[in-house]
């Protein structure tokens, strides 16, 4: 049986993350813990954030890292992420933003079935 994923994307992620790769080469996702845009997804080219200690690696999503820091995972350790995207200019540093385009989360709470099958997270380095 496969591992319940942590993150999820939609079509429209997809779509848009075809064209930043298109653009800025191999990208990768840290959620944001409340600077500038709240709790917003944020998108840099690869090597541009650095993760360490403090941030765990949810998974990879359509060939992407997709990392939260470590604090904020004990909050949202319980609930299944999903990226996708809405039209406005969010106040980040994301990739996006100069699209008029930006990442969202939506989340839901994994079932019983789901938690005790959970894919497996580690540390950010």
């Amino acid at each position: 049986m496969d591992k319940t994923p942590r993150v999820l994307l939609t079509a429209a992620a997809e779509e848009l993350i075809d064209r930043l790769r298109k653009e800025h080469g191999p990208i990768m996702f840290h959620q944001s813990g409340g600077c500038c845009d709240g709790s917003a997804p944020m998108c840099f080219p690869v090597g541009e954030f650095k993760t360490g200690v403090n941030d765990i690696l949810l998974g990879e999503i359509y060939g992407c890292e997709f990392y939260m820091s470590a604090f904020q995972f004990e909050y949202w350790q319980y609930t299944q992420l999903t990226l996708d995207v809405v039209a406005g200019r969010g106040a980040s540093f994301s990739l996006e933003i100069p699209l008029g385009l930006r990442f969202i989360i939506r989340s839901q709470v994994y079932s019983k079935e789901e938690l005790e099958n959970l894919s497996p997270v580690s540390n950010g380095l």
